[in-house]
């Protein structure tokens, strides 16, 4: 009897019940064929995205390369040392070095602009308050090293 009561259920519910494990065959098929084989190898990921990662080839340097190979002695990594921008990668302001640093040039590594300026400190409440931050509507409009020197940001040019 049980069994008969369950095939005279309103036909709407059959209809949603059938949708459902219709829904869940279809992501569960999907799953198994979709899923790399090397997924949660290590983890949550994929095992075998370290060693695509690992074929790619390089675009950023590092702060090693810059400080090594040729900015050590030069009066701006010196001045970098002692202001507040010291614990920043040459990178976060200049970009992908490692152009730069195999050939090194001037043309071929980025100046910093105004919205590199902005990724950091454009007004944020949820930086820390110690953080410089402006409202860029309320603040000068033009360059920022017109006022400020990156290498050295409390000091004016």
């Amino acid at each position: 009897m049980p069994m008969r009561r369950l095939f005279n259920m309103p036909p709407q519910v059959v209809r949603v019940v059938l949708l459902a494990v219709g829904i869940v065959a279809s992501y569960l098929v999907a799953r198994y064929f979709l899923t790399p084989p090397s997924f949660r190898e290590y983890g949550f990921y994929r095992g075998a995205a370290l060693a695509e990662l690992a074929t790619r080839d390089r675009v950023y340097a590092g702060k090693n390369a810059c400080v090594e190979k040729c900015h050590n002695h030069q009066d701006q990594y010196q001045t970098l040392m002692k202001h507040e921008h010291k614990t920043l990668a040459c990178e976060s302001c200049h970009g992908p070095g490692q152009a730069h640093s195999n050939d090194p040039r001037k043309d071929n590594i980025e100046k910093s602009s105004y919205a590199t300026c902005l990724r950091c400190h454009e007004a944020n409440p949820s930086r820390p308050k110690w953080h410089k931050q402006i409202a860029s509507n309320n603040h000068y409009p033009g360059k920022c090293t017109e006022c400020h020197v990156p290498h050295s940001p409390s000091e004016s040019p």
